[in-house]
C-alpha cells in the first residue's frame, strides 16, 4: 500500500538567491537550497562548504563548565574514585565511552570505571541501583552523560551517601534543578552557551576540551574521540547544524581515515568498504549499537568503543551484530502482527490513533514497531506489551502533532509516562488499556489538524533534466553531512515522460527510464509498485526524488532516487 502524499515546494527569496548565485557563480537551484538554510553571503557559504574546528565555541562559555572542571580535578587530585555513567542508547554508550577514555587517559584506570544501567531492570537515566553500585564500590564523584537533568530526587539521594554529581545532558531541564556540582545543559534558561542542540555526547565532548585546556594537554587530545561523537549525533537525529555540522563534518572524516577499533569492527560486520557517510551511520552502525541496549545490555557497546585491539573489538561487535539480528527478526513478527490487528479491524481504520497491545511482545523493539507502523498507517501511534505485571510500551507521533500533550490528557489512566513531542514512553495497568486507547483517541481527533494524517514531502526546488549534471551533483555531496536542518535537497521535475521502458523489479519497486527535453535518466522507486498503472497511462508525470550515484560495472552514473510521482495537472 502507497499512501498519498503531500507535496510543499518551500518558498525561497529570490533576490538572495540571485545575490548568491553572483557571489558563488553556482546554479540557481543550489542558491536557492542555501538560502532556505540562511546561508546568503559568500562567508556564509564559505563557513557551510568549508568548515573548520576552529569554529567550535569556546567550552567555558557554558554554565558550570569551571565548576565541572575544578571539580573533576580535585577527584584527581585527592585520587577519589571516579564513575562514568549512561544511558543505553548510542548517545549514551558513546558518551560514556569518549569520558571514560579520556578520563583512564590522565588518571589510574584502576580508580575509574563506567555504568550503563539495565534498559528492563532500571528504565532509562540515573538509576538507585547505579548509585548504590557506585557507594558499595567506593565511588565519591559520577560524572553521567545523556541523562541526570530531571533526576532531582536520585541525585539528592546520592548526596546523602556522599556521592557528587556532575550532570551532562541536552534534554529540557524540568522546573527544578537537580543539587549537583556542576550542570552542563545549555538548553537551561540561564546558559549563555550560542549552540544549544548539542546531543549527551557533544555535552560531554564539550567538557573533554575543557580539560584539555585546564591540564595544558595537546590541542588535539579530543579530535581521537570525533568518529563516537559523529556516530552519536547521526543516531539521536538532532540538528546538522553549527557545531554539529562541524563535529559531524570532521567525525565522518576520522570515521573513513582512522576510525577506533569498535567503529572499524562494527564497520567491516555491516560490509561497509566504500567510503561511508553519515545515511550509513545512521543504517547500518547505530542500529547495532542501539541493538545492545534493547536486547540485553548495553554495557558491552562501551566496551566494545573503549577497546584499543581491533580483534578483541571485532569480538564484541559480533555480539551487538547478533542482537541486532534477534531485534530485527523480532521488530518483523511484531510488525507483521500488529498490522494484521489494524488491517482485520476496519473501525480501527478509521480512526485518527493506533493503540495496539499483545502481553508477548518484546519491550525492546516496541517503539522501532511504532514508527513502522506510521510508515503504513499514519497515525500517531502507540505500541503496548506486557512488563512486571504493566501494560508498557512506546509511543511515536506524525510530524507536527505533540505526543506528549495528548498522552498527558490521558495521565489518569498511566501509571507512569514521559517523553517529548515526537515520541513517548508510557505504563498503565493492563485492565486500563481499553479505557487509555478510548480517551487517546477521543484526544487525538478532537485536536489533530486533518492534513497531520498526510505525509508530507518538503521540496527544495524545482529543476530540468538539464541541470542535472556532474558538477550539480558534486555541490550536493558536499553539502554533506546531513541530516535534521540539513536535509539531503529533493527536487520536483515538471511534465517528464515515461519512456516506455520502465519496469517492475523485485516485485515491490519500479526502475524507471523517464524522458524530459530529449534527455533520458533512469531512477530507482522503492515500494512504489502499486502505483506503476500511472506510468503506463503514458501521460506526463510530475515526479519528486533526490539525486544519488548509482555503480553498475565499475561505471558510476547519476541516478534520480524516488521518492513520489503523480500525473502532471
Amino acid at each position: 500500500m502507497t499512501l498519498e502524499k503531500r507535496w510543499n515546494l518551500l518558498d525561497y527569496n529570490d533576490a538572495a538567491a540571485s545575490s548568491l548565485k553572483d557571489a558563488l557563480n553556482v546554479s540557481k537551484p543550489i542558491c536557492t537550497i542555501l538560502t532556505q538554510r540562511g546561508i546568503e553571503t559568500f562567508e556564509d557559504a564559505k563557513n557551510y562548504f568549508r568548515p573548520q574546528l576552529n569554529m567550535l565555541h569556546s567550552p567555558w562559555l557554558m554554565k558550570d563548565m569551571q565548576k565541572a572542571v575544578e571539580r573533576i580535578c580535585l577527584a584527581i587530585n585527592r585520587g577519589e574514585k571516579i564513575l562514568v555513567f549512561g544511558d543505553y542508547d548510542v548517545d549514551g554508550t558513546t558518551a560514556v565511552a569518549c569520558m571514560y577514555r579520556f578520563i583512564v587517559s590522565i588518571y589510574h584506570s584502576e580508580k575509574v570505571d563506567f555504568y550503563i544501567p539495565h534498559r528492563y531492570r532500571e528504565g532509562y537515566g540515573v538509576s538507585k541501583m547505579g548509585i548504590d553500585f557506585a557507594h558499595s564500590n567506593n565511588f565519591s564523584l559520577i560524572i553521567c552523560l545523556d541523562c541526570g537533568i530531571k533526576s532531582v530526587e536520585l541525585i539528592e539521594y546520592a548526596s546523602t551517601l556522599g556521592i557528587d554529581f556532575i550532570v551532562c545532558d541536552h534534554h529540557l531541564p524540568g522546573n527544578t534543578l537537580p543539587n549537583a556540582a556542576a550542570i552542563l545543559n545549555a538548553k537551561q534558561a540561564d546558559c549563555n552557551y550560542p549552540f544549544k542542540e548539542l546531543c549527551g555526547c557533544g555535552v560531554g565532548f564539550k567538557l573533554i576540551c575543557a580539560l584539555t585546556e585546564q591540564l595544558n594537554l595537546a590541542a588535539d587530545t579530543p579530535h581521537q574521540y570525533l568518529d563516537l561523537v559523529a556516530t552519536a549525533i547521526a543516531a539521536d537525529i538532532v540538528s546538522m547544524t553549527g557545531e554539529n555540522r562541524i563535529l559531524a563534518y570532521f567525525g565522518m572524516q576520522q570515521i573513513n581515515s582512522n576510525p577506533s577499533a569498535g567503529i572499524k569492527a562494527l564497520m567491516q560486520l555491516s560490509g561497509l568498504k566504500e567510503k561511508i557517510h553519515i545515511t550509513n551511520v545512521v543504517f547500518a552502525i547505530a542500529p547495532r549499537v542501539n541493538a545492545a541496549g534493547r536486547m540485553d545490555d548495553a554495557r558491552k557497546a562501551v566496551q566494545l568503543f573503549v577497546e584499543k585491539n581491533f580483534e578483541k573489538a571485532l569480538i564484541l561487535a559480533e555480539i551487538l551484530h547478533n542482537d541486532n539480528t534477534d531485534r530485527k527478526d523480532a521488530d518483523k513478527s511484531i510488525t507483521e502482527e500488529a498490522l494484521e490487528i489494524i488491517q482485520s479491524d476496519p473501525s480501527l481504520l478509521q480512526k485518527k490513533s493506533t493503540v495496539v497491545y499483545k502481553a508477548h511482545w518484546h519491550k525492546g523493539v516496541v517503539g522501532i514497531v511504532a514508527s513502522r507502523l506510521i510508515e503504513q498507517h499514519y497515525r500517531p501511534t502507540v505500541v503496548l506489551t506486557q512488563s512486571g505485571g504493566l501494560a508498557t510500551g512506546s509511543a511515536r507521533s506524525v510530524p507536527g502533532f505533540n505526543l506528549y500533550e495528548a498522552i498527558y490528557e490521558c495521565r489518569e489512566y498511566l501509571t507512569a509516562y514521559g517523553g517529548h513531542f515526537a515520541a513517548a514512553g508510557l505504563s498503565m495497568l493492563p485492565e486500563n488499556v481499553e479505557a487509555f486507547r478510548h480517551r487517546f483517541e477521543e484526544v487525538v481527533s478532537s485536536s489533530i489538524d486533518e492534513h497531520l494524517l498526510i505525509p508530507e514531502i518538503i521540496i527544495n526546488a524545482e529543476i530540468n533534466f538539464t541541470d542535472i549534471k556532474e558538477g550539480f551533483y558534486n555541490i550536493i555531496c558536499q553539502m554533506e553531512p546531513f541530516g535534521p536542518d540539513n536535509m539531503r535537497p529533493v527536487f520536483i521535475s515538471k511534465r517528464v515522460i515515461n519512456t516506455g521502458y520502465s519496469r517492475i523489479v523485485k516485485e515491490n519497486h519500479i526502475r524507471f527510464v523517464l524522458q524530459q527535453s530529449n534527455l533520458t535518466l533512469t531512477g530507482i522507486g522503492f515500494n512504489m509498485a502499486s502505483k506503476f498503472n500511472l506510468l503506463q497511462k503514458n501521460l506526463p508525470i510530475d515526479i519528486v526524488f533526490t539525486i544519488d550515484e548509482n555503480e553498475w560495472e565499475g561505471n558510476k552514473t547519476l541516478q534520480l532516487k524516488m521518492i513520489d510521482f503523480r500525473l502532471s495537472e
